[in-house]
């Protein structure tokens, strides 16, 4: 396989940013070395993954010299190009505009920033973050470093490729199709989706009817995620949330957990249904109780889930005039983008019904958690596909329904609002990784951070440099 990393002989080794944090404390690396390796072993991958949006180099090393407090006070990371950083474009993956530089941090961003991150870019994503792969009329894709051939996944792609090729050891990235889960189970990493309302949301993302969209990091460790999920909690705590804690060790109670192996509407291939039950053997062998049942909604939602999501498309062509101002061009618009407003437009009148399935399958997913502590999905339906299946420039129609084809398991969780994780669970013949997903209840994040944990110890994942 043509596999790229950048993982060598300097100040961040193979390490997670938990062990950059203790190496630092003690003195063994400074802030600018991290920073300065971050910066080399991006500038290699990125010329051929096209990881980057927005590069950063000159701003992260004048903070290196004088880096804020936090947890992880002097880690280079990526912050997604959907999030405003202040003096910085935020393009949104589109050329349908010309973003001035933002005026402001973001929601999230100052939260992110207060743990003590050094950006040294900004990722690219797809337009708006629709498509289930980035992939740019102009730009070309960004590429698998596990093979690249291959799609990095949905639209934080360009965060998961940098640190699974070891450029950066964790990324921001959000979710509201499945966006922190698909390329975490693309390229081999970690990415949980937390409960809605955990993490500090962006205005945008706040004011949707459905708040669909979570942010989040992609890492590849278990503890780096769950070191995320403490800090950011210590900035920003919501008292309706019961809090996730600092998770440090293996969950060793036994768990009931359902599998389901069929997607909403689409079903998994031979092979991902295969790995799912093996990773379900897996799980009972650990002690657990495994059920293996349909999925908790029906085909239909999947159909009431791509109108609300068109929504999102038509709201933005509707008002890009308004918003962008003189410089918008709608006739910049991929196809995709353009091809889900258009698919709104034609069915208005269903719009009600749909916007109330979304809100009331969180009713739905109560009743399910009532019963299990967990559920067992592949992440995605299909082994990840290679570059071109997802070309924007492609016929709306064709793009949609591949795109559906893969994508039939994370958006549910978008919908009712709960948290669910992306393990490395699993390989493909084609030595890809293929990603399980890991669902439970609302704020039971560090239910699936000890789970997650406990399978980290019991099957450790491949690693792109071994």
């Amino acid at each position: 396989m043509s596999r790229l990393h950048a993982f060598a002989d300097d100040a961040l080794l193979d390490h997670d940013a938990v062990a950059l944090v203790a190496m630092l404390r003690s003195g063994e690396v400074s802030v600018t070395e991290l920073v300065e390796a971050a910066i080399a072993r991006t500038s290699v991958v990125d010329q051929t993954l096209g990881t980057l949006a927005v590069e950063l180099f000159d701003q992260a090393r004048a903070r290196a010299r004088d880096p804020r407090g936090g947890f992880f006070s002097g880690i280079p990371t990526v912050v997604k190009d959907n999030a405003d950083l202040a003096g910085v474009p935020t393009q949104q993956g589109t050329d349908a505009f010309v973003s001035p530089p933002a005026q402001a941090d973001g929601d999230f961003a100052r939260m992110f920033l207060a743990t003590g991150v050094i950006p040294i870019g900004k990722s690219r994503l797809s337009e708006f973050g629709f498509s289930g792969a980035v992939d740019h009329p102009r730009m070309g894709p960004v590429r698998s470093p596990w093979h690249h051939d291959h799609y990095a996944g949905a639209s934080s792609a360009g965060s998961a490729a940098l640190v699974a090729a070891g450029a950066v050891p964790l990324a921001h990235a959000n979710d509201g199709g499945g966006s922190i889960r698909i390329p975490a189970a693309v390229n081999g990493l970690v990415g949980l989706k937390p409960t809605r309302d955990r993490v500090p949301q962006d205005k945008l993302s706040r004011s949707m009817p459905v708040r669909i969209v979570a942010d989040g990091v992609l890492s590849r460790t278990v503890r780096d995620t769950a070191a995320f999920l403490r800090e950011s909690e210590r900035i920003y705590r919501n008292p309706r949330l019961a809090p996730v804690g600092d998770v440090t060790e293996p969950l060793r109670r036994p768990l009931r957990i359902a599998v389901v192996t069929e997607g909403v509407g689409r079903s998994s291939t031979p092979e991902v249904r295969e790995l799912t039950l093996k990773t379900a053997a897996r799980l009972e062998a650990m002690g657990h109780r495994v059920e293996h049942i349909d999925p908790p909604v029906p085909d239909s939602f999947a159909d009431h889930f791509l109108l609300y999501w068109s929504m999102l498309s038509l709201f933005l062509v509707r008002t890009g005039k308004r918003t962008h101002g003189e410089s918008w061009d709608p006739s910049k618009l991929d196809n995709l983008t353009l091809g889900l407003a258009r698919h709104c437009e034609r069915n208005l009148h269903k719009l009600p019904l749909a916007t109330a399935v979304m809100a009331g399958s969180e009713l739905v997913s109560r009743r399910h958690y009532a019963k299990y502590d967990v559920t067992l999905t592949p992440t995605l339906a299909t082994a990840t596909p290679l570059v071109g299946h997802l070309d924007p420039t492609r016929d709306y129609e064709e793009i949609i329904d591949r795109m559906m084809d893969w994508v039939a398991f994370t958006p549910l969780q978008n919908a009712t609002g709960e948290p669910a994780v992306s393990l490395p669970l699993a390989t493909t013949s084609q030595g890809l990784p293929q990603g399980m997903q890991l669902g439970a209840g609302r704020g039971q994040e560090a239910l699936l951070l000890g789970l997650s944990y406990a399978l980290e110890e019991a099957h450790p994942w491949p690693r792109i440099q071994d």
